[in-house]
């Protein structure tokens, strides 16, 4: 006879050995330090680790299998704006921000939404960032086992805001920027040795620049680092900045807004040196003539700055662009590796900023250790090793000149989009970007609130005829690349060359395998070896964000969030412009044949409005309007009037909009909707000049969709030739006569 146990002793014991296991599970997943250093199938980091890498070492979806991935499910959220955000995976939970600062708590196996928190984040405060209201992505924390699971983000309006990850509810919210001053937060924060570390933008239309530590259970402030000196006639916040003074000159410079070098993007902590570094953004203004006009390199802009974490004091920094003059950025994302140099282990800090030059430091101590182009570079001619610093070429200096077309432009050869690192390949994957600009300087800038204040004229820095005309002596159009870069031997592995020069992020695993976005809506993934395409979903908006990848009941996921804009999409428009409507979505990729809808866009042709003008326009008052236009309006209407879908395109405006113009413009009807009144800045003759501006390009539009393409050609080598002919006759001619 077998004896059996009592069915209520049987119980008891497997529900001792659930709790048993369960509190080991539960320690396991206390989302600290330490998982944040090693984070196994989640992905916990805005870079995944602390090292910023965004390579995975899951494998499940490989090289060999990657045909096989299909949408698995998507998510549409209400927002129809830029997304940029990284999504962040813990215990089957999604959590994704959105543009206008929305946090999403959804499902990670089946797309359901968990919880939705809205900022209302006022829609005025459009008017204060350079690139729309985007966001870059959420952090996650837990103090210990018993503290709440929580989740972290910046609002657009500068708050830095604390959720309770299982219900969305607010648990605090702190003011991290001045509210009369033309601040924004769209950056993601990281968070270290307890404490939320965010910075802020807003370097174009004028702030000093300045980073905060935040403690995560109340969200009191441990310390302030500042990268740039303050009025000089009164006592600097650090020795840091008392070091830092004598490389700025005279007194314009917090004068007109308080200097630049805002910590807008990357924020990377290396736990074993216990050091935290930041990237630095551009000068403000961009002209360094005004800003600093007794010269100087103007410390800290445009550089990598090495903290300690627990005080926020200066430990080393690293300058990639002495004297900015040219809006480049310091703020792109930064990776830590260990690579082999010279037969030696070196623990370095990885760069590509807007500048075009890759930079490898030594972490420890800000040594360069190598510096190269990795896109088409003008402004210098190379980094000199002894001194550390670029040697500038001859078109660098545009206000010497009187104007220079320069690469990059201050779109950047690399901007915000993430690039990753295999350790595999031992390449740096890099969206790149060739866009040339023409820079002259304005001769004075007085600073504006909710305006730029660059000291650039944006007017002659726009035309598209630019990019056309250097062709013949250059050979660099306007177009994209995913480049695959030796940190070691500094050059290119390869290269994959996109058609439009915004693209995505990327994400490296394992599975040999690279993952990019483009501007198009398509989502590719690479060889990460030979750069050669294995797949390719077809999206209906940009796919612009860093992908991630996870690991989920014993499959492996890939998620990306898709939405038109950023500031190349949004001031370089198409000729020609789409039906599109500015799908955002979460897209979650799994291997499977799950014969869901295509996400394919709608590319029927937008139909112009029948709009009749009783009067001839005044060419002046349009050549006038057009200036006007572009040092006001562009930035978020898109040069020559042309939009990307993202806003809406002023060549299409209905008879109401054209009645309402004055009203809409200057008085701020429309200010529920992100477009504020200029009231402060434009008169009312200000305002119907750009009206007749506008008036002309749309009556103007149609014939332009009509033209063959010699005539087209012609039309725009007619404009160049308007706008550049006497300073570029024989570039414009040459590269007319080669396309004719």
């Amino acid at each position: 006879m077998k004896i059996r146990p009592l069915p209520n002793l049987v119980n008891s014991l497997a529900l001792l050995m659930l709790l048993s296991f369960s509190s080991v599970i539960n320690a396991s997943l206390v989302v600290n330090q330490t998982a944040l250093i090693n984070p196994k199938g989640e992905w916990l980091n805005h870079g995944r680790t602390y090292k910023e890498q965004r390579y995975s070492p899951l494998t499940d979806i490989n090289k060999n299998n990657v045909n096989e991935l299909d949408l698995a499910w998507s998510f549409k959220f209400d927002t129809a704006r830029g997304m940029e955000a990284t999504p962040i995976l813990h215990d089957g939970v999604l959590y994704v921000s959105t543009g206008w600062s929305h946090v999403h708590a959804i499902d990670a196996r089946s797309g359901d939404e968990l919880w939705h928190y809205d900022a209302k984040v006022p829609k005025s405060q459009l008017a204060k960032t350079c690139c729309g209201p985007v966001n870059r992505g959420v952090a996650i924390w837990q103090k210990d086992n018993s503290s709440p699971l929580q989740i972290f983000f910046g609002s657009l309006d500068g708050r830095l805001i604390a959720l309770d990850a299982k219900t969305g509810k607010e648990n605090w919210s702190v003011q991290s920027t001045p509210t009369d001053g033309n601040y924004s937060i769209t950056g993601a924060p990281r968070i270290v040795k307890d404490m939320v570390i965010i910075g802020n933008g807003g370097g174009e239309l004028g702030v000093r620049g300045y980073i905060t530590a935040y403690d995560v259970s109340s969200g009191e402030m441990r310390w302030r680092f500042y990268t740039v000196p303050g009025d000089r006639n009164k006592p600097q916040e650090s020795e840091a900045l008392k070091k830092a003074l004598p490389t700025w000159s005279g007194e314009e410079w917090y004068k007109l807004g308080g200097g630049g070098g805002t910590v807008w993007d990357s924020i990377v902590f290396d736990p074993e040196l216990d050091i935290l570094y930041i990237g630095t953004g551009n000068g403000s203004p961009w002209n360094r003539d005004l800003r600093s006009p007794g010269g100087g390199d103007n410390l800290y802009l445009s550089s990598i700055v090495a903290i300690n974490p627990d005080n926020g004091k200066y430990i080393w920094h690293y300058q990639t662009t002495p004297a900015d003059n040219w809006d480049y950025t310091a703020t792109q994302q930064m990776i830590l590796a260990e690579i082999e140099i010279n037969n030696e282990i070196r623990s370095v800090i990885m760069q590509a900023p807007k500048n075009g030059f890759f930079y490898v430091l030594d972490r420890k101590t800000g040594e360069l250790i190598s510096a190269e182009k990795f896109g088409h570079v003008t402004w210098a001619t190379h980094v000199d090793m002894e001194t550390g610093k670029p040697v500038e070429s001859e078109f660098a200096d545009y206000q010497e000149n009187g104007g220079s077309y320069i690469w990059p432009s201050p779109y950047g050869a690399h901007n915000w989009q993430p690039m990753s690192y295999s350790k595999k390949t031992g390449y740096i994957y890099i969206p790149v970007q060739t866009i040339p600009a023409y820079f002259s300087g304005q001769k004075e800038v007085s600073y504006k609130v909710n305006r730029w204040n660059t000291g650039v004229n944006l007017n002659e820095s726009r035309s598209p005829a630019s990019w056309v005309a250097a062709k013949a002596s250059l050979d660099a159009l306007v177009y994209g690349e995913l480049v695959a870069w030796d940190p070691i031997k500094q050059e290119r592995a390869w290269t994959v060359r996109h058609p439009k020069p915004s693209n995505g992020g990327t994400l490296s695993t394992a599975g040999d395998l690279v993952f990019q976005g483009t501007w198009d809506g398509a989502f590719a993934a690479y060889d990460a070896l030979s750069g050669d395409q294995l797949w390719q979903y077809q999206s209906d908006s940009a796919i612009l964000a860093g992908p991630i990848t996870y690991e989920l009941d014993g499959e492996q996921y890939v998620a990306v969030t898709q939405g038109s804009g950023g500031v190349v999409m949004l001031t370089i428009g198409e000729e020609i412009r789409k039906n599109y409507v500015n799908q955002n979505r979460l897209l979650v990729f799994k291997r499977g044949d799950f014969n869901l809808e295509r996400l394919t866009a709608n590319n029927t042709m937008a139909s112009l409005e029948s709009v009749k003008f009783e009067h001839d326009l005044d060419i002046a008052r349009v050549k006038n309007g057009e200036y006007l236009y572009h040092n006001n309006c562009a930035s978020c209407h898109g040069l020559d009037a042309k939009s990307n879908y993202v806003v809406p395109d002023l060549r299409y405006m209905s008879e109401e909009t054209h009645d309402n113009f004055a009203t809409i413009v200057l008085g701020g009807s429309l200010t529920h909707k992100g477009m504020i009144g200029f009231y402060e800045t434009l008169s009312l003759d200000d305002v119907g000049m750009i009206h007749d501006y506008l008036r002309d390009e749309q009556t103007s539009v149609a014939e332009k969709l009509e033209m063959t393409f010699s005539q087209k050609v012609e039309y725009w080598f007619n404009y160049a030739i308007s706008k550049l002919g006497e300073k570029f006759p024989e570039i414009l001619n040459a590269t007319r006569d080669s396309i004719m």
